[in-house]
């Protein structure tokens, strides 16, 4: 997994894994926000698997899908209230490259 950091806090970073929700944790991350919208590319893991994984590991989750085509306007604020809820840790936020993760972050830290 290769990690880009935006902040302090926050980090972005291509498809995860569910097996890596542990070692987020243990590296000190608290919230895992999916920018990714489900079925994008076969073989890809579900929101709903990931999520439980990261909760088994103790962190938050949030799914806040950024579909490039038809992008919801809502997505901005969903986005930006799960920062806000993420109280405690690193935030990690992830989708298939980073890139749409990083234009969310962009976009809440004007």
């Amino acid at each position: 997994m290769n990690l880009s950091q935006l902040s302090d806090r926050v980090f972005v970073c291509g498809q995860v894994q569910a097996n890596e929700m542990a070692e987020l944790a243990a590296q000190g991350f608290g919230t895992v926000i999916c920018n990714r919208p489900d079925g994008e590319d076969p073989g890809q893991p579900s929101a709903d698997t990931i999520k439980a994984s990261a909760e088994a590991a103790g962190m938050k989750f949030f799914f806040v899908p950024f579909n490039p085509s038809m992008p919801d306007p809502q997505m901005v604020p969903d986005f930006a209230n799960a920062v806000e809820q993420a109280n405690e840790g690193k935030i990690l936020a992830y989708c298939r490259s980073g890139n749409r993760s990083s234009r969310l972050w962009a976009a809440i830290s004007q």
